[in-house]
């Protein structure tokens, strides 16, 4: 049985910027689902966060390891507002025009358990610092997924233009 990927939307960042990528009224249809963000910000601070449903409660938690061609750190974070999903948005101190990139896969994302995700994402640098990031997260709702709103690091700039986001359901057929 073949895994098959369907566009269910995607997001283009306009010259203005924009402080958040939000995918809505996703349908219930699929297995899981998986977000592709190629991405610049517009300051220096690289983190990018997500919510899903809106939910501003504390309600996330996460770990990571992360790389930056030196050293070799980790962190969590646990009753959480947002989760932290990766670094893949370049910061605006790196080579210019590249973009960092991030993936996010959430297995069974319409059942009725806690969400899981996981994410791999990296930052692209012409110098010796450019980050790797392994997180794994957990959002404690038994609610269906129906939106996911993708932000960098709240208060440290926007995503800015031709950044791009997709997001993908997958199908068991």
């Amino acid at each position: 049985m073949a895994d098959t990927f369907v566009k269910i939307a995607s997001v283009t960042v306009g010259a203005g910027g924009a402080s958040s990528i939000d995918f809505t009224s996703i349908p219930s249809t699929y297995t899981d689902l998986v977000i592709k963000l190629s991405a610049r910000r517009s300051q220096a601070y690289a983190d990018t966060y997500l919510r899903f449903n809106n939910d501003s409660g504390a309600n996330y938690s996460w770990r990571q390891v992360r790389g930056d061609g030196s050293n070799v750190s980790s962190a969590s974070g646990s009753a959480q507002t947002y989760v932290m999903s990766g670094n893949g948005a370049d910061r605006s101190s790196y080579t210019a025009n590249t973009f960092g990139n991030i993936e996010i896969y959430v297995p069974n994302y319409a059942g009725s358990n806690y969400k899981s995700f996981s994410s791999d994402s990296v930052n692209e640098n012409n110098a010796t610092q450019a980050d790797a990031m392994l997180v794994a997260g957990l959002w404690s709702s038994t609610s269906a997924i129906n939106r996911v709103t993708l932000y960098p690091d709240i208060g440290y700039g926007d995503f800015v233009q031709y950044s791009t986001a997709v997001l993908y359901g997958i199908k068991n057929s």
